[in-house]
């Protein structure tokens, strides 16, 4: 605790307080006194500046002479050169290629002259690496993401403002978990000031490193990791931050990337707000078995709001797919004239509408496939054209989400 104060006195006229404000939307939809913790409305547009300036501001004059090195999904570079440009240290920051264009940009206009960018590796963790070897190989000190004490304790600041903006102890915080950083800073605080307060940890069904970590006895890889939650997507906690998380064992739940997408376009849509998916996490996880009381107080910490905008068409993508809206098909077709008239007429519902139709007419051939992509008015009007389908003349087949070839459509 007395670390997170420490950090706190350190931000004072340089990190302001982010808005703490009630969502009725969510507290309507799930039953709950619902309060969103608006880290997106930051300088670095996350939280992931206040570890970053609480690690560097500590440094010896020395080590600010030889400068940082990092690396980052995005977000934590932010920090660090938000940090950097305001200490006046030089930075080196490496990114892996997934981080999108606008988080890159962000890095560059953050740090100016004082930051470096690197471009390494597919993932996070390849980018750590090449991170690692570089501060080795100069002298240069290692900023880490998340797994370093004065790291966690930044982070940890975040529910120490929660709970003075709220003027009270919610009956649960959840937090948004990739390396762990922000949820061992949030069970720190609470140890040792509100102990009785539950706190779930939301992950990326397809990035649940913590999960596996804890079940493993210890920080373990994951054989592979989805990339879409970018902000989130970890392939290994830390020591640290997983040493703090087995001592509390926080509730962790694995959120679907396609519900992340869903509150995204409802954060998006009906609340004005630009979430990056690791940014949704928490919210959606309210649509999971939490086990929370009706009307309990519950504070989701919106962590970030760095996201692309050329990253909205895969959003909508994937959240229509998630709800069960969008599906393909494999169609053949016969070459005649009216053939994709009569599909319409004999499949297609008054609510469907066709978003994607791909087809070559070969004429050596008496018919030819179509990848026809539709999108339904409602989840439950798949069963009648799907019966519809099968007493069409084409035969027709779906594409699984399971299916190597969905890959290339979502």
């Amino acid at each position: 605790m007395a670390d997170v104060l420490a950090a706190a006195e350190r931000f004072t006229g340089v990190i302001p307080a982010s808005p703490l404000q009630r969502n009725e939307r969510l507290s309507i939809r799930h039953d709950l006194d619902v309060w969103i913790k608006r880290e997106d409305l930051n300088t670095v547009r996350s939280y992931k500046g206040r570890g970053a300036y609480n690690l560097i501001s500590g440094l010896s004059a020395e080590q600010r002479e030889r400068g940082v090195v990092c690396a980052s999904a995005g977000n934590h570079g932010q920090g660090v050169a938000f940090a950097c440009a305001s200490i006046g240290v030089t930075a080196r920051v490496y990114l892996p290629r997934t981080t999108p264009r606008q988080k890159r940009d962000r890095v560059a206009r953050l740090g100016g002259a004082h930051v470096q960018i690197v471009v390494e590796g597919e993932t996070y963790d390849d980018a750590a690496a090449a991170a690692r070897d570089h501060a080795e190989s100069t002298g240069m000190t290692l900023i880490p993401a998340f797994d370093h004490p004065r790291t966690i304790a930044g982070q940890g600041t975040v529910v120490k403002e929660i709970i003075e903006q709220l003027g009270k102890a919610p009956d649960a915080i959840v937090v948004p978990v990739g390396g762990g950083g922000l949820l061992a800073g949030t069970l720190t605080w609470l140890r040792e000031t509100h102990p009785g307060v539950t706190v779930i940890g939301a992950e990326p069904a397809g990035g649940a490193s913590m999960a596996l970590a804890l079940a493993e006895g210890g920080p373990a890889p994951l054989d592979e990791v989805d990339p879409f939650v970018d902000g989130a997507a970890v392939k290994q906690v830390g020591q640290f931050t997983y040493a703090i998380a087995a001592e509390r064992n926080p509730k962790l739940v694995a959120v679907p990337e396609g519900q992340i997408c869903v509150e995204m376009l409802d954060l998006y849509q009906s609340d004005g707000i630009i979430s990056e998916p690791a940014g949704a996490l928490a919210a959606s996880a309210l649509n999971l078995d939490l086990g929370l009381a009706p009307g309990a107080t519950v504070v989701c910490i919106l962590s970030g709001g760095n996201n692309d905008v050329s990253r909205y068409a895969e959003i909508v993508e994937r959240a229509l797919v998630f709800e069960g809206r969008k599906h393909y098909f494999l169609v053949e077709f016969p070459q005649e004239p009216g053939a994709l008239r009569r599909f319409l007429d004999d499949v297609l519902g008054p609510d469907d509408d066709i978003t994607l139709f791909e087809y070559v007419k070969r004429n050596n051939r008496e018919t030819g496939p179509a990848l026809v992509g539709v999108e339904l008015g409602a989840p439950e009007d798949l069963e009648p054209m799907l019966k519809r389908m099968d007493a069409a003349p084409h035969r027709i087949e779906q594409v699984s989400p399971d299916s190597p070839l969905f890959s290339f459509l979502v």
